[in-house]
């Protein structure tokens, strides 16, 4: 089983910075997929940006330009790098690895973007 713990959120005004991390424990060998999912009051989780083991990413096109999802193996973490921050990308930040098609889920980090 993978553990998964996210550092990062907080409060911040529009146009700025943060940077989430989420660090891996547990059964990391051969994890095939680690990502970030947001959810905000009233709406569904949906997917924000995600790195295979290989280095492919993918993004939300809400988050395009704007978020970069980039990894360091020899900590078992992965970043997303948020920019320009907006009032909408306010939510709470989930973790995700995927393994043998299992996904484990950290316990989320807030994001509040506000002035």
């Amino acid at each position: 089983q993978v553990q998964l713990v996210e550092s990062g959120g907080g409060l911040v005004q529009p146009g700025g910075s943060l940077r989430l991390s989420c660090t891996a424990s547990g059964s990391i060998f051969s994890i095939y997929r680690m990502g970030w999912y947001r959810q905000a009051p009233g709406k569904q989780r949906e997917l924000v940006a995600s790195i295979t083991a290989i280095g492919i990413t993918n993004y939300a096109d809400s988050v395009k330009g704007r978020f970069t999802i980039s990894r360091d193996t020899a900590k078992n973490t992965v970043y997303l790098q948020m920019n320009s921050l907006k009032p909408e990308d306010t939510a709470v930040y989930y973790c995700n690895a995927v393994k043998d098609s299992r996904p484990s889920w950290g316990p989320g980090t807030q994001v509040t973007v506000s002035s």
